[in-house]
């Protein structure tokens, strides 16, 4: 194994997290380091301050490579589904030895890519193919070494607006360093989470983030749609902040400490009960002064919030046509899956539909 690796970077609306890996060549990642810090000049996926930022990332960066000294090879950077649009585009090319290679293959995917009717402003980030047709013949999903004199392929072209990669850019240009590719965070976390069988099958991916929920749909070898609602975790320490009448600060502490949406009664909540019911908060506007609220009083807050993000969610998956295409079930993942609670009401909301809370998966 060599000394280099690659940087991956998630610029998320609450942390910034840098990971440094490297493959061992039999299909496992090694972790070589890891950076978190605090978000800064950054609102809902887009930069808003770029000296801020750029400070950020520059400190992740540093708290990964400080465990590590491999050569970072490339840079991967997430992108929010909220700067992103997709398209459809096919492409044809002949087959001069008879015989597809990765260079036909590749050329057919430029192609696609050069058919797509432009949208202003918006730059390619990935060139998906859904599948392959060689000659007449039926769907294939990999026409490598395969044989005929024509192929053809349906794309699905994921973009991004341009100023936003322009600033991530200039944003990590503090780091020293170069060739970075963008992905859309959403296909990276159906990757993340999602088994073969799911893939095959067709499956939502939720990933509830801080302040933006992403909605991507996989199918076969690929995510086929994607969308997003602009509400997430700090939706609801607001909620708790304004209804509760207490900082912001205290509202976190309240959502990540006591934060569920079962019952008050039920059997996984009978342990807090027993120990606490009720819990201090500073009082908003006077927080030498402080108040006791039930815990009985923070899951309806909570409920209304997520509940109202799951109804939101699954009108996407429907206004996408493709709700009847997917046997693999929903999948939840993001800060927000660790309330207690969230697939019982995922589950509910989504009637019908298999539905699974899941960390990324080894």
């Amino acid at each position: 194994m060599n000394n280099h690796a690659i940087l991956a970077i998630d610029i998320g609306a609450t942390k910034i997290t840098t990971i440094i890996a490297q493959n061992d060549l039999n299909y496992r990642i090694n972790i070589l380091g890891v950076g978190n810090v605090k978000s800064a000049g950054v609102n809902k996926g887009s930069i808003v301050d770029i000296d801020l930022a750029s400070n950020a990332i520059d400190e992740a960066i540093s708290m990964a490579r400080s465990s590590c000294n491999a050569i970072i090879d490339k840079t991967f950077i997430a992108i929010s589904g909220t700067h992103a649009k997709a398209l459809r585009s096919n492409g044809a090319v002949n087959i001069q030895s008879g015989q597809i290679t990765h260079n036909e293959i590749n050329q057919v995917l430029q192609m696609a890519l050069y058919n797509a009717k432009r949208i202003p402003d918006y730059d390619a980030i990935h060139v998906l193919p859904l599948y392959f047709k060689i000659d007449d013949s039926n769907e294939i999903k990999n026409p490598l070494n395969m044989h005929g004199s024509r192929l053809e392929v349906y794309v699905n072209i994921v973009t991004a607006k341009k100023t936003v990669l322009v600033n991530i850019q200039n944003a990590r240009k503090k780091s020293n360093l170069d060739t970075t590719s963008f992905v859309l965070n959403g296909y990276a976390s159906s990757i993340a989470v999602l088994e073969d069988d799911q893939k095959k099958l067709g499956s939502v991916v939720l990933d509830l983030g801080g302040s933006i929920s992403e909605m991507t749909i996989f199918k076969g070898q690929t995510i086929v749609y994607n969308d997003v609602v602009p509400i997430g975790s700090e939706n609801i320490t607001n909620d708790l902040s304004i209804i509760l009448h207490t900082p912001y600060n205290a509202a976190n502490m309240i959502k990540n400490q006591y934060g569920s949406l079962l019952p008050a009664n039920s059997n996984h909540n009978l342990d807090d009960m027993q120990t606490i019911s009720k819990v201090k908060i500073p009082i908003l506007g006077n927080e030498s002064q402080s108040k006791e609220i039930p815990l009985t009083h923070i899951q309806p807050i909570i409920q209304a919030r997520v509940e109202e993000l799951l109804v939101l969610l699954k009108e996407k998956i429907i206004s996408s046509g493709m709700d009847e295409q997917i046997d693999g079930g929903i999948v939840i993942t993001g800060g927000m899956s660790k309330i207690k609670g969230l697939q019982e009401l995922a589950s509910k909301v989504f009637d019908n539909i298999s539905v699974k809370v899941s960390p990324p998966l080894n």
